[in-house]
């Protein structure tokens, strides 16, 4: 399967993230939401200046790949 995300700017980089692969976990969260595994996702745009609540905002797919619960907010630890 294939996962999405779209980055904040300090993420974007001008536009050079386009494209880039990120490895990622959720770290931590209220109520213990974190499905144990690492998912590669791939930069498809820069996130909206409102509502990014985050330095990243995964895909539906993405997120519940690596959350139990649809609305949670987590932590996660991410590296190129």
């Amino acid at each position: 399967m294939s996962y999405f995300v779209v980055v904040s700017k300090a993420l974007w980089d001008n536009g050079a993230a386009c494209g880039r692969t990120y490895k990622l976990r959720c770290l931590s969260g209220k109520n213990r939401p974190c499905i144990n595994k690492i998912i590669s996702v791939k930069v498809v745009d820069l996130c909206k200046p409102s509502p990014c609540p985050s330095t990243m905002l995964l895909s539906t797919d993405a997120f519940a790949a690596i959350s139990r619960y649809p609305k949670a907010k987590i932590n996660i630890l991410y590296d190129q």
